[in-house]
């Protein structure tokens, strides 16, 4: 059994998708977020959309950041988190403009005070300005925020989106088709839009990160920050403090701290523009949040196989990680996204044009790999020397 598994974590999600197996997938079943018949505006053409995600464990990182340097900064990348795990599902089904979102906070109030509270509350709104810069609205309309210290630990910062979209400007993923390459964007760098350099860590994988990067000494000290009923050869098995010093890019020196909680990249602005003068290209769009490169296997609407024979060299996080948690390439691959987080699946003659809009933001972008005709569903990845086959019913 994996660590991630020993942690109570599951990279597929499997339960979940048995519980919910049974309720209606709605108008695209292959879509990457639940596409339902316009309900509010009663119009054919159009579609509506509700979503919701969060920043998951990332918050208790932010924790022990902040209770180890007093450094309450660090909250806002929280806020981002919560926004962009919500707005990059939806970039993935072509939305990108003139969204609602709602944040739902649970806090326990003895631990968390106030002042964490506005910076999340206002890093938020914050966000939703820079990316009006870019053309992406998002109204801010409040949310729940809930005093709830027998149920949550520490803090839980989430969020609900909701948008009225046409019907003509969907990606459903439906056009994938064989022959067809698969455009990565990377996760890790510095865009032009964002102010200091990004690991690519996004908010998935984080209780791997915690634990397997983490000193001992932080489940002593912080009792609040995991399960107490794990056992404790699972709980901060790492060598390092937050504090840390470490150099990314051969240049830059930043702390472990920083590095593991880089605000989740969103990759509106870019997708804004794609979106918009490059839609006929697009066949389909992944996110590669919750299990990783093998993501894309959920959405596929017939027996493909998918090879991804050029992926980036995983950035230092993912380096970080594997090698103080001993993981396989299989469980890395399974659990992050191990340096891009956005695929878009096109023809081969339009895969330059894409990666020429990802690069005028400052975000690296290349053909990773490729669609091929199959009898069944089957992932093949190639990390260094290393083969990896999946297979799926």
């Amino acid at each position: 059994m994996s660590l991630y598994s020993q942690r109570g974590v599951s990279a597929q999600k499997e339960e979940v998708h048995k519980a919910t197996e049974k309720l209606d997938q709605g108008l695209y079943p292959f879509a990457f977020c639940k596409i339902y018949p316009d309900y509010l505006g009663n119009d054919d053409k159009w579609v509506n959309l509700m979503h919701a995600d969060g920043a998951g464990t990332k918050s208790i990182l932010a924790y022990l950041y902040w209770k180890e340097t007093g450094d309450i900064s660090v909250w806002k990348g929280i806020a981002q988190d919560a926004v962009a795990m919500n707005l990059d599902d939806l970039l993935c089904v072509g939305i990108h403009d003139s969204i609602l979102f709602s944040s739902t906070i649970d806090r326990n109030k003895r631990l968390i005070p106030g002042e964490i509270l506005e910076v999340v509350i206002n890093g938020t709104q914050d966000f939703f300005d820079q990316l009006k810069k870019f053309g992406v609205n998002i109204q801010y309309l409040g949310g729940e925020t809930a005093d709830i210290g027998d149920v949550v630990r520490t803090i839980a910062v989430n969020g609900t989106m909701a948008v009225r979209w046409p019907k003509e400007k969907l990606i459903t993923n439906e056009k994938i088709k064989a022959g067809d390459v698969i455009v990565g964007l990377a996760s890790y760098g510095q865009s032009s839009y964002e102010t200091e350099y990004n690991s690519g860590i996004g908010s998935n994988g984080l209780t791997s990160a915690r634990h397997d990067v983490l000193h001992k000494t932080y489940g002593a000290r912080f009792h609040e920050s995991y399960d107490t009923s794990l056992d404790e050869h699972v709980v901060y098995i790492g060598p390092h403090k937050m504090t840390d010093e470490i150099i990314v890019d051969g240049q830059r020196t930043t702390d472990i701290g920083h590095l593991i909680l880089s605000p989740t990249r969103t990759f509106a602005p870019v997708m804004n523009v794609l979106l918009q003068d490059h839609f006929e290209k697009i066949h389909g769009l992944i996110h590669c949040s919750g299990g990783g490169q093998t993501k894309c296997m959920k959405y596929l609407h017939d027996n493909f196989r998918i090879i991804k024979d050029n992926l980036f060299e995983p950035p230092v996080i993912f380096q970080l990680i594997q090698k103080s948690s001993g993981a396989d390439n299989r469980e890395m691959y399974q659990v992050f996204n191990m340096g891009h987080r956005l695929e878009v699946f096109t023809d081969e003659k339009s895969a330059s044009d894409i990666i020429a809009v990802s690069k005028q933001f400052g975000i690296d972008a290349k053909v990773v790999g490729r669609v091929e005709a199959s009898d069944k569903k089957e992932l093949i990845l190639k990390a260094g020397s290393e083969e990896i086959n999946f297979s799926y019913k």
